[in-house]
């Protein structure tokens, strides 16, 4: 029979050791975890980007609700323990739930500190620490205009920063003169700020809160020199305590925090602890880093329980942080303040934004801060705790590695020992990354992203990580390139998509003046992809410059070389009927087309058609019930089909109704480049899935999908995407990958090369692996779909449709 295991706290330290331990002893234990919100464990780090509006909350799960379930843990969401006897072996939570276990993990994290001043119980006073957290401040972004965050550390700049993007006025008060002073020196830390406030943060330096004054909510902070700052939100981002007020209400031995041996175990043996919570050796630590450490060697003690013991021990650590800031780079580690018997040597170069210090103890260093380019961290880390003479090089230590004194080359991050971690955030070690990359086969950064969750969080570990990915797979590796769009700037797609939604830049001349575009009207290159990139963003909102498209788009019709025009009319799947077609034969007779012809895409194709005819040729198909097919549009073409079940003795499925309804969906959907569908009835295959940008093969269990297909010069394949057995599901698969291809795409690249360029696994990663992050995909496709899913033309009939139309005259 296995034994019991029961976690108290759901968060990143505590599954981190149950991740462990299902791969050290995935048998040993029934496993019971109880987290007090009503989410999987998710990356707190990530909290940051979740309040700026660049990521949901889908985004940061590390372990969904139903990995859980998956791996045979019975997790109790929303619940807090808050009886734990440790005679009978059980703990009860405060809705009367009850557990008994034979080995306990306590990983209760840590609470915010509250300053204890007047007022900090007002309405809009909120901690910074959890999801709630932060959709509280969201809900007040929404509600309010001023916002003061009390911290200038890490937490508090993020959030102000966060805060600052979802429109607030806000300003940031901090007791010291700097900035970060736990990790940045005094010149570091008013580089940030300064860097900070050119962003438009505001700050209050050495000010010390007295009171939060207000009577049904915040209205303003007060300080002790009696000055008074407005806020409709106050954000407490002063600190963290570890949360062991359980643990010591059941007798544990507690100090600043829980006490652990080297083995993790609290004074009781039966019941270990990690994280934030604990105390090891006088420490406590608030860096993923060593809470990772910690959860590795009790995940190797747990597994050993009965058995002969672990020779693993937690040691301590030797810290360093890695951040990025709001953007900026920083680095620090050791004791950078210096002092008697310490020389510091000091890099600056104020134009580049550049500024690194390291500190020595005879040739030894023992503290350094990096602010802006933080390359050589690693190395400069490695120097300190491994108490590396630098005499050799004393010279040049501050230019980084480049040789040591006796010529030798730059040393690599390959070099590195396998357990060295090389993603703080995630607590991924150089080893894993190398043997994920040669298991897999990788050869892409967001390849290892998906896999590993290496880079993943902040980035800042970006460059170690390309390192080993082009050191580990050598000739096959190709870099991501960053092309700017065009001449106007220096910014590239995936720069400007994230502008875009971070700073809410809503038309075209906002986004000119907001990313210093060279030419104030931007370039026939630039102008359709960055007004793609606008309403993509702010579907209903943004302001869609028809004259930032291009002519084809503008008209709804093909240019041929004679400067005529072609007209394709919706086909919904291929299918027609005879009123159609005499409303068809009607338009080419009145308009005298010269050529209808059927299309590739089951459509048929209006040639000849004059420009002055466009209007009148459009307000007729209008009037038959036609849309248009888009045929010219960078978005859905066609839905190609076969017969299938219903009339095909190999059919296995409704293939043309299954195109009719996909076509229905999705239709008008504007995507970066051209997209095209087909749904075949049988493994025959005859409507050709398996080179469109998203195919359906009907089987005889349900129906296989197929991603990134491509026809015409560069053929290319499609790949399996995965298989599904209801008509529903194909339709949420379908709309997830069209939305996440709009989200992430560059215009003017198609599925194909988009999905060679982040590869399957990391489509998979969004898609087929996490229930979530599809249904969130397919919503958000249904909810913008609605502003796009109309016809031009269909207005102009209502009205004067030739006087409107005259401008068409300019745009050829």
């Amino acid at each position: 029979m296995k034994e019991q295991l029961v976690l108290i706290g759901n968060g990143m330290a505590g599954m981190k050791v149950i991740e462990e331990l299902l791969t050290l002893a995935p048998d040993k234990y029934d496993i019971t975890v109880f987290g007090t919100e009503p989410y999987g464990n998710y990356n707190r780090i990530l909290l940051s980007p979740v309040l700026a509006g660049e990521k949901s909350v889908a985004d940061i799960l590390i372990n969904p609700i139903d990995w859980y379930a998956d791996n045979g843990i019975r997790l109790h969401t929303g619940k807090t323990i808050v009886e734990l006897d440790r005679a009978g072996r059980r703990v009860m939570a405060n809705d009367g739930t009850e557990c008994r276990y034979d080995r306990l993990l306590i990983a209760t994290g840590s609470d915010p500190f509250i300053i204890p001043v007047p007022g900090k119980e007002l309405p809009g006073v909120v901690s910074y620490r959890d999801i709630g957290d932060v959709e509280r401040m969201l809900t007040a972004s929404r509600e309010h205009k001023n916002a003061v965050v009390i911290g200038g550390g890490l937490l508090g700049l993020e959030a102000a920063y966060g805060l600052h993007k979802q429109g607030m006025t806000v300003t940031v008060v901090h007791l010291l003169p700097t900035l970060m002073e736990r990790q940045l020196d005094e010149v570091a830390g008013r580089l940030l700020q300064h860097s900070l406030a050119l962003r438009g943060l505001k700050f209050v330096m050495a000010k010390q809160t007295s009171a939060i004054v207000g009577d049904a909510r915040v209205e303003a902070v007060r300080f002790a020199d009696g000055s008074e700052i407005a806020a409709d939100l106050v954000v407490m981002a002063v600190g963290i305590r570890p949360n062991m007020a359980l643990a010591k209400s059941a007798g544990l031995l507690c100090e600043r925090g829980v006490v652990v041996s080297d083995s993790l175990q609290t004074s009781d043996t039966a019941i270990f602890a990690v994280g934030e919570c604990v105390q090891h050796r006088g420490q406590c630590y608030g860096l993923v880093a060593p809470l990772y450490e910690q959860a590795r060697v009790c995940a190797a003690h747990l597994a050993a329980v009965g058995v002969p013991g672990s020779d693993r021990f937690y040691e301590g650590s030797v810290t360093s942080t890695k951040l990025k800031v709001t953007g900026v780079e920083l680095f620090s580690a050791g004791d950078f303040q210096g002092g008697d018997g310490c020389d510091s040597m000091v890099y600056q170069d104020a134009a580049a934004g550049v500024y690194k210090k390291l500190v020595l103890r005879g040739d030894t260093v023992i503290g350094a801060v990096l602010y802006g380019d933080v390359a050589d961290g690693a190395w400069y880390f490695r120097l300190l705790r491994d108490h590396a003479s630098v005499a050799a090089i004393r010279d040049s230590l501050l230019f980084g590695p480049v040789a040591d004194g006796e010529g030798n080359s730059k040393p690599s991050v390959l070099d590195w020992p396998d357990n060295q971690a090389v993603c703080d955030c995630n607590g991924v070690c150089k080893g894993s990354i190398v043997a994920t990359i040669r298991s897999k086969g990788l050869q892409t950064l967001d390849a290892v992203r998906a896999h590993t969750k290496a880079s993943a969080s902040c980035g800042a570990c970006t460059p170690l990580v390309e390192q080993l990915l082009q050191m580990t797979v050598g000739a096959d590796y190709h870099a991501a390139v960053s092309t700017p769009i065009c001449g106007c700037t220096e910014l590239s797609h995936d720069t400007v998509r994230e502008a875009v939604r971070c700073q809410q830049l809503k038309s075209l001349s906002q986004l000119f003046k907001a990313l210093h575009w060279r030419n104030p009207d931007g370039c026939d290159k630039c102008r359709p992809a960055l007004n793609f990139y606008l309403i993509a963003a702010w579907p209903g909102e943004a302001v869609d410059d028809t004259q930032a498209r291009f002519v084809n788009e503008r008209i709804h019709a093909n240019i041929q070389k004679d400067g005529t025009y072609s007209v394709v009319p919706r086909m919904w799947g291929g299918v027609t009927n005879p009123r159609e077609l005499r409303a068809i034969a009607d338009v080419a007779d009145k308009f005298k087309i010269r050529t209808v012809k059927v299309t590739g895409g089951q459509r048929i194709d209006l040639l000849g058609v004059k420009k002055e005819d466009l209007p009148g040729v459009w307000s007729d198909l209008n009037a038959a019930g036609f849309v248009s097919g888009h045929a010219y549009g960078k978005s859905l073409r066609t839905v190609k089909t076969c017969v299938g079940s219903e009339w095909c003795r190999f059919g296995t499925q409704d293939s043309t109704g299954m195109g009719i309804r996909l076509e229905k969906l999705t239709w008008g959907a504007w995507t970066p480049h051209k997209f095209k569908m087909a749904v075949s009835g049988c493994p025959r295959n005859c409507a050709e899935a398996t080179i469109k940008d998203f195919g359906v093969i009907a089987i005889d269990s349900g129906w296989e999908l197929h991603v990134g297909g491509n026809g015409g010069i560069k053929l290319r394949g499609t790949e399996v995407l995965c298989r599904v057995t209801t008509a529903d599901e194909v339709e949420e698969y379908c709309l997830a990958f069209m939305q996440l291809y709009r989200e992430e795409g560059r215009y003017l690249e198609r599925t194909a090369p988009w999905l060679e360029r982040v590869g399957l696994d990391y489509v998979q990663q969004h898609i087929v692996h996490r229930s979530a992050r599809r249904l969130e995909l397919a919503q958000r496709f249904r909810d913008e779909q609605r502003h796009f899913q109309k016809d031009p033309w269909a207005e102009l009939a209502q009205a004067d449709a030739r006087e409107r139309f005259i401008p068409i005259k300019e745009l050829s």
